[in-house]
């Protein structure tokens, strides 16, 4: 069931052992489980424990009390660390995360109290026996997401469950079990209440964990949840395109078969930047008749990639990610039209093009967008052969000539300066000099100012 080898596995018996032995009864708990029992790979092992917290700290030299009103101590080991949590019942929730009070209990009630059915199993590490309070190994072999108890009672304690049974269904690839799912619809508005963050963390977990995306995305919409956190994207779904550029279908097909088809393992930014690279589209939507058409609508979304870029930045930011995540996504939507005229464009405008940051990201996002769209790949194969003859040399070497240089000769600073500055550069991209010299000697003789 756990791999005997594993050093985290090792670790962790070590922690439970030294628990059991001041005595004191010790179970590995959750998720571990879980995956144990389903073959999957085990990233972090949970133990839970019949010892209260003081105790924890004082049988281990190393720990963090991170929880520790609500019975969570971190142990600190050479090779991990470990949550050991003391076996509780939870009181009312009155902030729709935390519990309000807590009691220290037995294994059986601990488990009463957790999120799904599937969760809510241990492991005696001591005799290899698996403890099951909640029918979880039956939902295990049933492929089902069940909620412990009453579901709208779990949604209601913490509201992030919303979020998890959808990640946990898409990831496992199990179905939402029919109560469980009309309980998910009735609570979904409770999701407001979330932080960005806890949502962020989430939805990137859904985007590079799931097997397919599109079907997080379907349950997503289909409980009322992606309103609820995403209405951005929610609007995707029955906002056509031409059928002559996307004969997929709308902006939510296109953007699902992309998700779907995102290379493993799967970065988040390249996550995030398919699923937000036409965010721009629904609110630029012009619907006209076209009379070349016999009338048939045509569908227009002028500006819809600078436009979306400021709505991906919005939306990032609203989910609390990192900085750097925001930029590099923002910066992929505003630039995933940039590759319509490249194979027109001036060599030094191409050069500064693949040499820019993200142009890695923005490679791929074109790549996919399309694969699932024309299905033409022309742009895309131009652009990453251009890339791929600078192997040798880098694609934006330091410019020959610098403002210094300029001034030296009489130019004054400001925007003019600037401006000549870039023309010159360009000419040394494009080769047009042979030397450092000859581009300077090119250069115009500045104004005279009387």
């Amino acid at each position: 069931m756990f791999d005997a080898d594993s050093p985290l596995y090792r670790a962790a018996i070590a922690v439970a052992a030294r628990l059991r032995e001041a005595g004191w009864p010790t179970l590995f708990a959750g998720g571990c489980v879980r995956d144990a029992l389903l073959g999957r790979a085990i990233k972090d092992i949970d133990i839970a424990t019949a010892a209260p917290p003081d105790t924890v700290e004082t049988l281990f030299p190393r720990t963090v009390a991170v929880g520790k009103s609500f019975g969570v101590i971190v142990v600190l080991t050479d090779t991990a660390a470990f949550e050991v949590a003391t076996f509780r019942s939870d009181g009312a929730y009155s902030d729709g995360r935390r519990p309000d009070a807590i009691r220290f209990t037995t294994a059986a009630e601990d488990a009463s109290r957790r999120d799904f059915t599937i969760n809510g199993l241990f492991y005696d590490p001591a005799d290899g026996t698996v403890s099951d309070f909640v029918n979880g190994r039956a939902d295990l072999a049933a492929r089902v997401i069940r909620a412990i108890g009453d579901p709208s009672a779990r949604f209601r304690e913490d509201h992030l469950r919303l979020l998890r049974a959808v990640r946990f269904a898409a990831v496992l690839d199990f179905a939402i079990e029919p109560a469980t799912a009309v309980a998910l619809r009735a609570c979904a508005p409770l999701l407001a209440s979330v932080s960005g963050e806890r949502v962020g963390v989430e939805l990137t977990r859904i985007l590079c964990e799931a097997s397919r995306p599109s079907r997080a995305l379907d349950l997503l919409r289909e409980t009322g949840l992606l309103g609820v956190v995403l209405p951005e994207v929610a609007a995707y779904h029955g906002c056509p395109q031409p059928p002559r550029y996307h004969p997929e279908g709308d902006v939510w097909a296109h953007t699902c078969l992309m998700l779907d088809a995102l290379p493993t393992p799967r970065d988040a930014d390249l996550a995030w930047a398919v699923l937000l690279h036409d965010v721009g589209k629904p609110p630029t939507r012009q619907s006209l008749p076209d009379p070349a058409m016999d009338g048939a609508l045509c569908h227009r979304f002028p500006c819809h990639a600078p436009h979306g870029a400021g709505v991906a930045a919005a939306i990032l930011a609203r989910l609390r990610q990192p900085t750097a995540r925001v930029e590099a996504v923002s910066d992929a939507v505003r630039r995933h039209m940039a590759f319509v005229d490249i194979g027109a464009m001036r060599p030094a405008t191409r050069r500064r093009l693949i040499g820019s940051p993200g142009f890695d990201l923005l490679l791929e996002l074109h790549r996919l967008d399309l694969t699932f769209s024309t299905g033409d790949l022309t742009t895309h194969e131009l652009a990453r052969a251009s890339r791929d003859a600078f192997v040798n040399e880098p694609v934006l070497p330091e410019p020959w000539i610098r403002g210094r240089d300029l001034i030296a000769r009489g130019h004054r600073p400001g925007p003019e300066l600037g401006q000549l500055l870039e023309r010159l550069y360009d000419a040394q991209l494009e080769g047009a000099y042979p030397d450092r010299e000859s581009l300077l000697a090119s250069a115009p003789a500045p104004i005279a100012y009387s």
